[in-house]
């Protein structure tokens, strides 16, 4: 592939210079509320201190924890508990463009949310970068490749990536638990409604058969003495029970309430 003049160095070297950036305000979107994000040492020693450090009140900014550890992306954060990891290329170098995309091969088998975060600050990277990216068989979407102008913007789209992933995980829980009350509610009205249609069998009756002895099949076994010693139920009422589901003509009979 040819690569013309280029702006810039790998991503795992400080390539670039310039001011240092100024200091980082808190996300202008919802605060993402406190989550971890993991550095690798790796990365953090072939990187301008400046960025580091951008990255550092960025995140304190929006109270995450920072902690820097031996690991294979570049990051990963955690956030309502789930874990997003990213490469992090801070300028595109053509050059380099093997090693990237094999990297990325090798780490979207390793992780199920892995993102690839690329600074492409001139059009030439970005020309660059997009015959790459299909020169080397990228599926689209497999894993997602983010193009920002520069690292800075490049972190704080990061954050804002695992922020929502980590939302939406929250939401699909928070779901589940609605569904599951919703199902436990509804399967607890059938219950009543089944066994206080028993003759003599109240709500109160219902609710201490199911609480004592638990489902329709386990009452419909129950021994009238067995109903006796785990309920308050009367006599009469624990006999009416177990005829109710063991003589058939009694069941099968018409009954008034």
């Amino acid at each position: 592939m040819e690569c013309s003049a280029r702006s810039g160095h790998s991503t795992h070297s400080a390539g670039w210079t310039s001011l240092p950036p100024p200091r980082p305000e808190p996300a202008p979107s919802a605060a993402p509320g406190r989550g971890v994000c993991m550095m690798s040492t790796s990365w953090r020693n072939k990187q301008d201190p400046n960025l580091v450090n951008f990255i550092a009140d960025f995140l304190a900014a929006n109270s995450y924890r920072l902690n820097f550890l031996s690991i294979s992306p570049d990051f990963i954060f955690n956030n309502g508990g789930l874990s997003v990891a990213f490469i992090f290329e801070t300028s595109w170098d053509c050059e380099n463009a093997a090693a990237v995309f094999s990297w990325v091969n090798t780490l979207k088998r390793q992780f199920k949310n892995l993102y690839v975060v690329v600074a492409v600050p001139t059009v030439e990277q970005i020309e660059t970068f997009n015959r790459s990216y299909f020169q080397y068989n990228m599926e689209l979407g497999c894993p997602t490749f983010v193009p920002v102008n520069d690292p800075e913007m490049g972190f704080e789209k990061m954050l804002k990536i695992a922020h929502a992933r980590g939302v939406c995980k929250q939401q699909d829980i928070t779901s589940t638990m609605r569904n599951e009350r919703e199902q436990a509610v509804q399967s607890m009205d059938a219950f009543l409604h089944v066994i206080t249609s028993i003759p003599g069998i109240d709500n109160h009756d219902a609710s201490m058969l199911a609480q004592a002895i638990g489902s329709i099949e386990a009452i419909a076994k129950a021994s009238v003495g067995f109903i006796l010693e785990n309920t308050d139920l009367s006599m009469d009422k624990a006999k009416t029970v177990v005829t109710f589901f063991r003589d058939l003509q009694y069941y099968l009979s018409p009954k008034i309430n």
